[in-house]
Protein backbone atom coordinates (compact mmCIF):
# COMPACT_ATOMS: atom_id res chain seq x y z
CA UNK A 1 0.00 0.00 0.00
CA UNK A 2 1.45 2.87 -1.13
CA UNK A 3 0.98 6.74 0.89
CA UNK A 4 0.54 8.58 -2.66
CA UNK A 5 -3.03 6.36 -2.91
CA UNK A 6 -4.06 8.53 0.09
CA UNK A 7 -3.16 12.02 -1.53
CA UNK A 8 -6.43 14.58 -2.69
CA UNK A 9 -6.30 17.78 -4.43
CA UNK A 10 -6.94 21.18 -1.83
CA UNK A 11 -7.09 24.40 -2.87
CA UNK A 12 -5.00 26.52 -0.16
CA UNK A 13 -7.84 28.97 0.20
CA UNK A 14 -10.08 26.00 1.70
CA UNK A 15 -8.06 25.28 4.62
CA UNK A 16 -9.83 27.34 7.71
CA UNK A 17 -7.55 30.10 9.80
CA UNK A 18 -10.08 30.96 12.16
CA UNK A 19 -13.23 28.40 13.63
CA UNK A 20 -16.25 28.51 12.57
CA UNK A 21 -18.50 31.33 15.19
CA UNK A 22 -20.67 29.35 16.68
CA UNK A 23 -18.85 26.38 17.08
CA UNK A 24 -21.73 24.60 16.17
CA UNK A 25 -22.36 26.23 12.60
CA UNK A 26 -20.04 24.21 11.08
CA UNK A 27 -20.41 22.42 7.94
CA UNK A 28 -21.19 18.19 7.92
CA UNK A 29 -20.70 16.33 5.43
CA UNK A 30 -22.27 13.11 6.84
CA UNK A 31 -21.25 9.82 4.81
CA UNK A 32 -22.58 6.64 5.22
CA UNK A 33 -19.82 4.20 4.58
CA UNK A 34 -22.16 1.26 3.19
CA UNK A 35 -23.79 2.94 0.48
CA UNK A 36 -21.54 5.79 0.27
CA UNK A 37 -24.25 8.36 0.80
CA UNK A 38 -23.42 11.74 1.42
CA UNK A 39 -25.75 14.12 3.02
CA UNK A 40 -24.45 18.34 3.63
CA UNK A 41 -25.78 19.34 6.75
CA UNK A 42 -24.20 21.73 9.91
CA UNK A 43 -23.13 20.27 12.68
CA UNK A 44 -25.68 21.13 15.02
CA UNK A 45 -28.13 18.74 12.81
CA UNK A 46 -25.97 15.66 14.69
CA UNK A 47 -28.72 15.22 16.65
CA UNK A 48 -31.07 14.09 13.51
CA UNK A 49 -28.45 11.05 13.69
CA UNK A 50 -27.93 10.31 17.29
CA UNK A 51 -30.15 7.60 19.12
CA UNK A 52 -31.65 6.73 22.22
CA UNK A 53 -28.87 4.65 24.01
CA UNK A 54 -26.09 5.59 21.73
CA UNK A 55 -22.93 6.02 23.67
CA UNK A 56 -20.92 8.85 22.17
CA UNK A 57 -17.26 9.47 23.52
CA UNK A 58 -15.24 12.39 23.74
CA UNK A 59 -11.66 13.33 24.62
CA UNK A 60 -11.15 15.81 27.47
CA UNK A 61 -7.34 16.65 26.94
CA UNK A 62 -6.57 20.26 27.66
CA UNK A 63 -4.27 21.96 25.07
CA UNK A 64 -1.09 24.00 27.50
CA UNK A 65 0.24 27.12 25.40
CA UNK A 66 3.77 24.58 24.47
CA UNK A 67 5.38 27.04 22.30
CA UNK A 68 8.06 29.04 23.89
CA UNK A 69 10.26 31.73 22.14
CA UNK A 70 13.54 32.35 24.12
CA UNK A 71 16.71 34.01 23.55
CA UNK A 72 20.28 31.80 24.60
CA UNK A 73 22.91 33.54 26.23
CA UNK A 74 24.64 34.25 23.17
CA UNK A 75 21.73 36.12 22.45
CA UNK A 76 20.41 34.52 19.22
CA UNK A 77 16.61 33.57 18.93
CA UNK A 78 15.24 29.88 19.57
CA UNK A 79 11.88 28.16 19.73
CA UNK A 80 10.78 25.54 22.05
CA UNK A 81 8.06 23.29 21.99
CA UNK A 82 7.21 21.37 24.64
CA UNK A 83 6.48 17.36 24.00
CA UNK A 84 5.54 15.99 27.23
CA UNK A 85 6.62 16.67 31.20
CA UNK A 86 9.30 13.65 32.69
CA UNK A 87 8.96 15.12 36.70
CA UNK A 88 8.85 18.30 38.35
CA UNK A 89 10.38 20.98 36.08
CA UNK A 90 11.47 18.91 33.69
CA UNK A 91 9.84 18.43 30.06
CA UNK A 92 10.81 16.76 26.60
CA UNK A 93 10.81 19.66 24.02
CA UNK A 94 11.65 19.94 20.29
CA UNK A 95 13.43 22.88 19.60
CA UNK A 96 13.61 24.57 16.61
CA UNK A 97 16.70 25.49 15.35
CA UNK A 98 17.88 22.36 17.28
CA UNK A 99 21.83 22.79 16.55
CA UNK A 100 21.96 25.74 18.92
CA UNK A 101 20.54 23.69 22.12
CA UNK A 102 23.64 21.73 23.12
CA UNK A 103 23.53 20.35 26.29
CA UNK A 104 24.20 22.67 29.31
CA UNK A 105 22.76 25.85 27.28
CA UNK A 106 20.57 27.90 28.77
CA UNK A 107 17.15 29.48 27.39
CA UNK A 108 15.27 32.77 29.33
CA UNK A 109 11.98 33.26 27.84
CA UNK A 110 10.61 36.23 29.88
CA UNK A 111 8.63 36.49 33.16
CA UNK A 112 11.97 35.06 35.21
CA UNK A 113 11.27 31.75 32.99
CA UNK A 114 14.20 30.35 32.20
CA UNK A 115 15.54 26.70 31.78
CA UNK A 116 19.01 24.30 30.67
CA UNK A 117 19.47 21.84 28.05
CA UNK A 118 19.94 18.89 30.76
CA UNK A 119 20.04 15.94 27.68
CA UNK A 120 20.08 14.71 23.56
CA UNK A 121 17.57 12.67 22.81
CA UNK A 122 18.13 13.45 19.03
CA UNK A 123 16.04 14.57 15.91
CA UNK A 124 15.70 17.90 17.25
CA UNK A 125 14.54 16.70 20.67
CA UNK A 126 16.07 17.90 23.95
CA UNK A 127 15.18 17.64 27.80
CA UNK A 128 15.15 20.81 29.58
CA UNK A 129 14.78 21.78 33.25
CA UNK A 130 13.18 24.42 34.18
CA UNK A 131 14.51 26.88 37.26
CA UNK A 132 13.04 28.71 39.92
CA UNK A 133 9.51 28.18 41.76
CA UNK A 134 5.98 27.92 40.00
CA UNK A 135 7.36 27.31 36.67
CA UNK A 136 3.64 26.23 35.02
CA UNK A 137 2.57 29.47 35.60
CA UNK A 138 5.05 31.18 34.02
CA UNK A 139 4.62 28.69 31.02
CA UNK A 140 1.24 29.36 30.78
CA UNK A 141 1.61 33.46 30.54
CA UNK A 142 4.60 33.40 28.32
CA UNK A 143 3.35 30.00 26.31
CA UNK A 144 1.76 30.64 22.67
CA UNK A 145 -0.88 28.27 22.11
CA UNK A 146 0.36 25.72 19.80
CA UNK A 147 -1.48 26.17 16.45
CA UNK A 148 -0.90 24.18 13.68
CA UNK A 149 1.79 24.81 11.06
CA UNK A 150 -0.61 24.89 8.24
CA UNK A 151 -2.75 27.33 9.85
CA UNK A 152 0.31 29.88 9.19
CA UNK A 153 -0.44 33.26 11.39
CA UNK A 154 0.27 34.23 14.24
CA UNK A 155 -1.93 33.81 17.71
CA UNK A 156 -4.55 35.84 18.21
CA UNK A 157 -5.72 35.87 22.09
CA UNK A 158 -8.94 34.40 21.21
CA UNK A 159 -6.80 31.13 20.34
CA UNK A 160 -6.54 30.46 23.85
CA UNK A 161 -10.62 29.29 24.28
CA UNK A 162 -11.18 28.60 20.35
CA UNK A 163 -8.87 26.31 20.15
CA UNK A 164 -9.68 23.82 22.99
CA UNK A 165 -13.17 21.97 23.31
CA UNK A 166 -15.63 22.92 25.91
CA UNK A 167 -14.82 20.27 27.61
CA UNK A 168 -11.69 20.35 28.37
CA UNK A 169 -10.41 18.91 31.63
CA UNK A 170 -7.09 17.02 31.60
CA UNK A 171 -3.83 19.15 30.81
CA UNK A 172 -1.07 18.17 28.67
CA UNK A 173 -1.56 17.58 24.92
CA UNK A 174 0.19 20.03 22.47
CA UNK A 175 -2.47 19.96 20.25
CA UNK A 176 -6.28 19.83 20.25
CA UNK A 177 -8.53 17.06 19.99
CA UNK A 178 -10.58 18.98 16.94
CA UNK A 179 -12.91 16.76 16.35
CA UNK A 180 -14.39 18.09 19.76
CA UNK A 181 -14.46 21.87 18.89
CA UNK A 182 -18.10 21.66 17.20
CA UNK A 183 -19.44 21.01 20.33
CA UNK A 184 -21.03 23.57 22.58
CA UNK A 185 -22.04 23.30 25.74
CA UNK A 186 -25.95 23.61 24.73
CA UNK A 187 -25.27 21.27 22.03
CA UNK A 188 -23.85 18.62 24.43
CA UNK A 189 -26.83 19.43 26.93
CA UNK A 190 -29.44 18.62 23.89
CA UNK A 191 -27.38 15.29 22.79
CA UNK A 192 -27.66 14.09 26.42
CA UNK A 193 -31.71 15.02 26.27
CA UNK A 194 -32.13 12.65 23.73
CA UNK A 195 -31.09 9.67 25.80
CA UNK A 196 -27.19 9.39 24.39
CA UNK A 197 -24.95 8.78 26.59
CA UNK A 198 -21.99 11.07 26.77
CA UNK A 199 -18.63 9.88 28.04
CA UNK A 200 -15.11 11.08 28.37
CA UNK A 201 -11.59 9.44 28.10
CA UNK A 202 -8.25 11.18 28.04
CA UNK A 203 -5.69 10.86 25.09
CA UNK A 204 -2.55 13.86 25.32
CA UNK A 205 -2.30 14.56 22.05
CA UNK A 206 1.55 15.06 20.41
CA UNK A 207 3.22 17.04 18.00
CA UNK A 208 3.22 13.65 16.14
CA UNK A 209 -0.24 14.02 14.88
CA UNK A 210 1.37 16.52 12.20
CA UNK A 211 4.25 13.85 11.75
CA UNK A 212 4.29 13.56 8.24
CA UNK A 213 4.56 9.88 6.41
CA UNK A 214 7.86 9.79 4.56
CA UNK A 215 8.21 6.64 4.20
CA UNK A 216 6.34 5.54 0.37
CA UNK A 217 5.49 1.77 1.87
CA UNK A 218 2.98 2.75 4.44
CA UNK A 219 3.35 0.12 6.21
CA UNK A 220 6.66 1.33 7.19
CA UNK A 221 5.64 4.13 9.04
CA UNK A 222 6.34 3.97 12.77
CA UNK A 223 3.43 6.05 14.99
CA UNK A 224 4.85 8.13 18.25
CA UNK A 225 3.51 6.79 21.55
CA UNK A 226 0.88 8.70 23.04
CA UNK A 227 -0.97 8.42 26.56
CA UNK A 228 -4.19 7.95 27.35
CA UNK A 229 -6.49 7.22 30.15
CA UNK A 230 -9.90 5.06 30.28
CA UNK A 231 -12.35 5.95 33.25
CA UNK A 232 -14.20 3.04 34.36
CA UNK A 233 -17.56 3.90 33.68
CA UNK A 234 -16.47 4.89 30.25
CA UNK A 235 -15.44 1.37 30.00
CA UNK A 236 -18.32 -0.12 31.74
CA UNK A 237 -20.90 2.04 29.33
CA UNK A 238 -19.02 0.72 26.22
CA UNK A 239 -18.74 -2.93 27.38
CA UNK A 240 -22.34 -2.49 27.89
CA UNK A 241 -23.49 -0.83 24.81
CA UNK A 242 -21.60 -3.45 22.34
CA UNK A 243 -23.51 -6.08 24.30
CA UNK A 244 -26.70 -4.94 24.03
CA UNK A 245 -25.76 -4.03 20.60
CA UNK A 246 -25.58 0.04 20.55
CA UNK A 247 -23.82 1.96 18.43
CA UNK A 248 -20.37 3.46 20.00
CA UNK A 249 -19.75 7.10 18.42
CA UNK A 250 -16.06 8.09 18.86
CA UNK A 251 -15.11 11.67 18.13
CA UNK A 252 -12.28 11.93 16.75
CA UNK A 253 -9.15 9.85 15.35
CA UNK A 254 -7.60 9.86 18.80
CA UNK A 255 -10.37 8.24 20.93
CA UNK A 256 -10.66 5.88 17.85
CA UNK A 257 -6.84 4.55 19.03
CA UNK A 258 -7.52 4.63 22.38
CA UNK A 259 -10.57 2.75 22.48
CA UNK A 260 -8.78 0.25 19.69
CA UNK A 261 -5.77 0.29 21.38
CA UNK A 262 -7.98 -0.85 25.10
CA UNK A 263 -9.98 -3.77 23.11
CA UNK A 264 -9.35 -7.14 24.61
CA UNK A 265 -11.49 -10.14 24.10
CA UNK A 266 -13.83 -8.96 27.14
CA UNK A 267 -14.43 -5.68 25.79
CA UNK A 268 -12.85 -1.91 26.66
CA UNK A 269 -10.53 -2.14 29.23
CA UNK A 270 -10.20 0.85 31.79
CA UNK A 271 -7.26 2.52 33.10
CA UNK A 272 -4.15 4.19 31.76
CA UNK A 273 -2.08 3.37 28.46
CA UNK A 274 0.31 4.28 25.96
CA UNK A 275 -0.74 3.97 22.50
CA UNK A 276 1.55 3.88 18.89
CA UNK A 277 -1.45 2.12 17.29
CA UNK A 278 -0.98 2.78 13.37
CA UNK A 279 -5.06 1.99 12.00
CA UNK A 280 -4.61 2.08 7.77
CA UNK A 281 -6.71 0.10 5.37
CA UNK A 282 -6.81 -3.40 6.52
CA UNK A 283 -7.55 -2.91 10.33
CA UNK A 284 -10.32 -4.67 11.85
CA UNK A 285 -11.97 -2.22 13.82
CA UNK A 286 -13.38 -3.84 17.15
CA UNK A 287 -15.24 -0.86 19.36
CA UNK A 288 -16.29 1.93 17.51
CA UNK A 289 -19.52 1.91 15.14
CA UNK A 290 -19.77 5.28 13.98
CA UNK A 291 -16.68 8.37 13.86
CA UNK A 292 -17.30 12.26 13.93
CA UNK A 293 -14.04 13.80 12.79
CA UNK A 294 -12.47 16.89 10.58
CA UNK A 295 -11.17 16.65 6.76
CA UNK A 296 -7.59 15.58 7.08
CA UNK A 297 -4.31 16.57 5.30
CA UNK A 298 -3.36 14.30 2.49
CA UNK A 299 -1.08 11.58 2.79
CA UNK A 300 -1.35 11.57 6.31
CA UNK A 301 -1.93 8.71 9.37
CA UNK A 302 -4.98 10.74 10.31
CA UNK A 303 -6.55 10.21 6.61
CA UNK A 304 -5.51 6.77 6.50
CA UNK A 305 -7.44 5.48 9.68
CA UNK A 306 -10.67 7.73 8.28
CA UNK A 307 -9.92 5.47 5.73
CA UNK A 308 -9.55 1.91 7.12
CA UNK A 309 -12.81 2.81 8.84
CA UNK A 310 -15.45 4.03 5.72
CA UNK A 311 -13.02 2.56 2.86
CA UNK A 312 -10.18 4.26 0.94
CA UNK A 313 -12.79 5.56 -2.64
CA UNK A 314 -15.51 6.42 -0.67
CA UNK A 315 -13.52 8.76 1.50
CA UNK A 316 -11.30 10.01 -1.21
CA UNK A 317 -14.63 10.76 -2.65
CA UNK A 318 -16.29 12.56 -0.12
CA UNK A 319 -13.45 14.61 -0.07
CA UNK A 320 -13.61 15.41 -3.57
CA UNK A 321 -17.34 16.50 -2.75
CA UNK A 322 -16.12 18.54 -0.08
CA UNK A 323 -13.71 20.29 -1.96
CA UNK A 324 -16.36 20.97 -4.80
CA UNK A 325 -18.97 22.31 -2.01
CA UNK A 326 -16.14 24.25 -0.86
CA UNK A 327 -16.16 22.96 2.82
CA UNK A 328 -13.32 24.41 5.11
CA UNK A 329 -10.52 21.44 5.83
CA UNK A 330 -8.29 20.65 8.86
CA UNK A 331 -8.18 21.82 12.30
CA UNK A 332 -10.10 24.62 12.47
CA UNK A 333 -12.39 23.37 9.38
CA UNK A 334 -16.28 21.73 9.41
CA UNK A 335 -16.75 17.76 10.08
CA UNK A 336 -17.78 14.69 8.66
CA UNK A 337 -19.66 12.17 9.97
CA UNK A 338 -18.95 8.28 9.44
CA UNK A 339 -22.27 6.02 10.00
Amino acid sequence: MKVSEFDYYLPKELIAKYPAVPRDSSRLLVLDRGSGKIEHRIFRDILFYLRRGDVLVLNDAKVIPARLIGQLDTGGKVEVFLVKKLGAGEWEVLSKPARKLRVGRFIKFGEGLECEVVDFIGEGKRVVRFKGENTDEKIYRVGKVPLPPYIEREEIPEDRRSYQTVFARKEGAVAAPTAGLHFTEELLRRVEEKGVLVKFLTLYVGPGTFKPVKCEDVEKHKMESEAFSIPEDTANEINAAKYDGRRVIAVGTTVTRALESSATSEGVKAGDGITNLFIYPGYRFKVIDALITNFHLPRSTLLMLVCAFAGKEKVLNAYREAVRKGYRFYSFGDAMFIL
